[in-house]
């Protein structure tokens, strides 16, 4: 039994610790997830908490970790650890079975997994939680008293600052699409295929064909049919993204700055009401240096047309810096600041900035835009 205990305490430490530091890497990002939540179960008054209940739970669930790994204070953790399973396996079995939400998160952007898969790995390891709370007993702290204390002290503060560190920059590890380094054409694979439709213009009879493979050559053949009608079967076009841009009037322009050959700068403010207005400041300016010098530079927002003209006038955003219009979900994921800003070319995201380290333009100027 002692091994087993053992066991237990390093597999649940190690699983908490991972757990922990994948969603407090991008504390913004676990916020959302508790927002889905707060809104599939009816409780939008919390929404405004999102952020504080994100550091706290990922701190508790890094620290708890801490504590099963290190040896320190499982006798008093595990009354934590123990319930804290119970509950999320009873709310990973709602999730299954209803799916309120489609994706918990309880491995942040790191590791996805579907919700029965979420609640089979509780599961398993509520039985070695059990079998450390029903143990906690027998486990003794290897070294003297102080041990424990400065094992969870460092673990709070040190977790608590990553976390900030993270929110008020930019994750230091970014685990999702539109990571630096990517090609995001919106078509990253595959091909749409065409199939045409024809009619025998004697018989009536109808004949499908994947173009251009059809008699298309032969004269007789041609003579006696006709076209009617065509579909496009795109099932194997492999889209690297969900993203699409477009101007007030609705029209597409994804393909324009996403795959622009020349560098494309996209300053991504996903709601306008909650962007930090003195960073468009700086945005002005850097958009004045790109603009000198031939580059292309516009906003990209979730806000309505409205809200963008009045915002306009109320950041002093440039007349000639143009707003353009995208999913608010789809913006949240590609960059975690309001705003935040982009450097792509020719589809392949090149660098990102969270709107504390907004650069100036001679550092852009030198660092990335090279010919």
């Amino acid at each position: 039994m002692r091994y087993l205990r053992n066991f237990s305490r390093l597999l649940v430490g190690l699983v908490f610790i991972f757990s922990g530091f994948v969603k407090g890497v991008d504390p913004l990002g676990t916020a959302y997830r508790l927002e889905d939540y707060f809104i599939a179960y009816g409780a939008e008054w919390a929404i405004p908490y999102a952020l504080l209940l994100s550091i706290s739970l990922c701190t508790l669930e890094f620290v708890l970790g801490v504590s099963m790994l290190f040896n320190a204070w499982i006798k008093q953790t595990s009354w934590l650890l123990f319930p804290l399973m119970i509950f999320f396996t009873l709310l990973t079995l709602v999730d299954a079975l209803w799916e309120p939400v489609p994706d918990c998160g309880c491995f942040g952007d790191a590791i996805k997994l579907t919700n029965w898969e979420t609640f089979n790995k509780n599961v398993v390891l509520i039985i070695f939680t059990a079998i450390i709370f029903f143990g906690r007993k027998r486990f003794r702290p290897p070294y003297r008293r102080g041990y424990a204390f400065t094992v969870i002290l460092l673990s709070v503060t040190g977790f608590i600052w990553f976390s900030m560190y993270n929110l008020n920059h930019l994750p230091v590890l970014d685990f999702r699409e539109w990571k630096v380094g990517n090609d995001m054409d919106p078509e990253g694979g595959g091909q749409a295929k065409i199939y045409l439709l024809f009619r025998n213009t004697e018989t009536g009879e109808e004949a499908e064909y994947l173009s251009p493979d059809y008699p298309w050559q032969d004269s007789v053949w041609m003579s006696k049919w006709e076209f009617v009608d065509q579909r496009i079967d795109d099932s194997e076009v492999i889209r690297t993204h969900e993203l699409i841009i477009e101007d007030t009037l609705g029209e597409d322009y994804t393909a324009n700055f996403i795959n622009n050959p020349d560098y494309q700068f996209i300053v991504v403010a996903e709601n306008l009401h909650k962007a930090d207005r003195e960073a468009f400041r700086q945005v002005n300016e850097l958009h004045r240096g790109l603009a000198r010098d031939g580059y292309s530079m516009i906003i990209l927002t979730s806000s309505l047309p409205e809200t963008a003209a009045a915002f306009r006038k109320e950041a002093g955003v440039d007349s000639h810096l143009e707003f353009f219009f995208g999913d608010d979900t789809v913006l949240k994921s590609m960059v975690r600041a309001n705003p935040g800003l982009m450097l792509l070319k020719d589809g392949v995201v090149l660098a990102k900035w969270h709107y504390n380290d907004f650069p100036d333009y001679e550092e852009i100027r030198k660092n990335y835009l090279t010919h």
